[in-house]
């Protein structure tokens, strides 16, 4: 007996060098755009952003004459039978990526995290197990596996970028039109679990699946309530803006001669002080972010919305890269 195979897809990645791949999504893989041939779109019916997806490719460079392996190529370790790893090398090349997808257009799918090599074909697409074994009932609200791997990647990024520390800030995505899922209250956000993250609804906040929703989860909640384009969130406690807020009003933070610093100032507003956790709080983020996609909120940090995960951390760290400019140009 033979088999065909008929590539549905080709992967479009930053990722053009197969050194450059990560060995899992979730070890720092990236956005990226999956193209489907023009006979395959029809499969695409249907298909939101925000859901669980599993992509199957076929991994064109691997060594198919491959029998065993070294576990993720480390030397030290004992050799196994390529069909108790994951290694892409073996027989039938055949990559398994949990992916959550953030976007459709005419035809072209953005997931992420995706560790696959720019050119991958793909063989096919299936929906998350998580959300294919859903019957209803608990297991039903289980979140996509990939939506925790890019909850997972966003908060290692912004731990080692310096927004966030310890146990401090929180990071939601926006799953569908009725939840969401965010970081736990005290997870640590460099090293975050699975365990660590919670489902809960938009509308009431009640909690789903997962562990202790984080207490900041009011002013997740109010943002995806007003502001519908938000598909994640991001609230950091940046060093810079946070000193820079001390020693100048709110209303004069970034005010520097730099091009850069007019384009951020328009995007940003800020709210008062009040207690984190607080319905106040969540009310006046909520309330901010129906006109701006950055929110600084005195006396306790910062927060922005954006259609993925992706771009709120850029935003993230640009008015922070400018208040750093700020406090050295002010001489504080």
């Amino acid at each position: 007996m033979t088999a065909e195979l008929r590539f549905i897809g080709v992967v479009r990645s930053s990722l053009k060098d197969i050194g450059d791949c990560p060995k899992q999504g979730d070890e720092g893989g990236v956005e990226a755009w999956v193209d489907i041939h023009e006979e395959y779109r029809a499969g695409l019916d249907s298909l939101r952003a925000g859901q669980g997806l599993t992509l199957l490719t076929w991994l064109h460079e691997a060594d198919r004459s491959v029998l065993s392996v070294h576990p993720r190529g480390d030397t030290g370790r004992p050799r196994r039978g390529v069909f108790n790893t994951r290694s892409p090398a073996r027989p039938n090349p055949v990559g398994l990526h949990e992916v959550r997808l953030t976007a459709v257009e005419d035809g072209r799918l953005k997931v992420a995290p995706l560790e696959a090599l720019d050119g991958t074909p793909v063989i096919d697409i299936k929906t998350s197990f998580d959300q294919r074994s859903g019957t209803g009932g608990a297991a039903s609200h289980a979140a996509p596996q990939g939506a925790a791997a890019v909850l997972r990647h966003a908060c290692r990024t912004a731990w080692e970028r310096g927004l966030l520390s310890g146990f401090n800030g929180n990071i939601s995505l926006r799953i569908d039109s009725d939840t969401c899922l965010v970081t736990c209250t005290g997870s640590v956000k460099g090293d975050l679990h699975a365990e660590d993250t919670a489902l809960v609804r938009i509308d009431s906040g009640e909690r789903l699946a997962g562990g202790v929703p984080s207490s900041e989860t009011a002013m997740h909640l109010a943002i995806y309530r007003s502001q519908p384009q938000a598909q994640a969130v991001v609230h950091t406690h940046p060093p810079c803006l946070l000193a820079l807020g001390i020693r100048v009003a709110a209303d004069e933070l970034l005010r520097i001669p730099v091009y850069e610093s007019d384009l951020i100032r328009r995007r940003m507003t800020s709210v008062p002080a009040h207690a984190p956790g607080s319905q106040e709080l969540a009310q006046a983020a909520g309330e901010a972010a129906r006109t701006h996609e950055a929110v600084y909120m005195e006396r306790h940090g910062l927060v922005c919305w954006a259609g993925t995960v992706r771009q709120a951390l850029a935003l993230s760290e640009e008015i922070e890269h400018l208040a750093g400019m700020h406090l050295r140009a002010s001489g504080i």
